[in-house]
């Protein structure tokens, strides 16, 4: 597994990273979280993602289990604040930073975390508080870096310009073959500052992975059948999009990748990516997106990507 430079800080991450957002924050049991976060390891992955919001705290409780039988220094691990733990507990003013910092840290059973994000940007906290409060954390040695994730452009440069903080190290955006965006101002912004994306939903909520098709049924089971889903993967369950996605098909195949290892090594291509999350229900879904890391697409392949998707993609 490739191992990338996370922006400018000393920390190196494995290009997938672990994902529990939908999985082991309740959605799938402990018995699977244990076997895929197991075979993470076994395919290289050290980096792992998580949030103090991601079942209220079950899924850090269930890493904070697993990882304790693994050396701190043999793995990363990440989390967020922003999103309510309850109706009081939310945003980023210091006392929350402060009192979210402590609760994850407590159901992760660790000292501190490699990576602290700020889920979203606070509309209600100046900046200065939220800044000024992170540092304080890292000073303490409770996160050694901090991020942020789908922060608006004209506030992560108000950040970067605020003096006497501790600097932003990563962005978490959304990021796709399907959806572009951060290529037209958050990325060029990040590459001038050494920040580097740690990205989510590579497969548009699982839609690259080519188990959709224009006119059948939604499997039962997967992520488009759950109601919950549906404001995050329904734009991407239309007939123009879905035919488009069933042309990489052919691609794939001569590309000798399955349709998620292409569309991962998509997001990978780029320089400053520094990891792809991926969430995983079984073991051997760990092993086939860990095996994106090492592949390289040729010019050929990433126009015909293009060729196929950029139509119906949002750039």
């Amino acid at each position: 597994m490739h191992q990338r430079r996370l922006g400018d800080s000393d920390l190196d991450v494995s290009a997938i990273a672990l994902g529990s957002w939908l999985t082991y924050s309740g959605g799938v049991g402990r018995a699977r979280t244990e076997a895929c976060t197991r075979a993470a390891f076994d395919a290289g992955i050290t980096f792992f993602d998580t949030a103090n919001v991601y079942g209220r705290g079950a899924a850090e409780r269930a890493w904070g289990e697993i990882l304790a039988d693994y050396p701190r220094d043999s793995f990363a691990i990440a989390t967020k604040l922003y999103f309510p733990m309850s109706a009081k507990d939310r945003g980023l003013s210091r006392e929350q930073v402060h009192k979210q910092i402590d609760g994850s840290l407590e159901r992760l059973g660790m000292d501190h975390v490699d990576l602290y994000q700020c889920h979203r940007y606070d509309e209600h906290t100046p900046l200065e508080e939220t800044m000024q409060a992170l540092t304080e954390v890292v000073e303490a040695g409770k996160a050694r870096w901090i991020g942020f994730s789908e922060w608006p452009v004209a506030r992560i440069e108000e950040a970067l310009a605020l003096p006497g903080v501790a600097k932003f190290v990563s962005s978490q955006p959304q990021y796709s073959a399907l959806w572009r965006a951060p290529e037209a101002e958050v990325i060029p912004l990040c590459e001038r500052h050494g920040i580097s994306q740690i990205v989510w939903s590579p497969l548009a909520q699982g839609v690259l992975t080519g188990k959709y098709r224009a006119g059948e049924e939604v499997p039962a089971g997967t992520r488009a059948a759950s109601r919950d889903m549906s404001r995050f993967i329904g734009q991407w369950l239309t007939r123009p999009v879905l035919d488009a996605v069933d042309r990489l098909w052919p691609v794939a195949e001569e590309a000798g990748l399955t349709m998620a290892q292409l569309c991962l090594a998509w997001v990978l291509r780029q320089d400053n990516v520094a990891a792809a999350i991926v969430g995983a229900s079984r073991p051997e879904q760990v092993h086939e997106n860990a095996a994106a890391a090492d592949a390289t697409l040729s010019d050929d392949t990433l126009r015909a990507i293009d060729e196929a998707l950029l139509l119906v993609a949002v750039n």
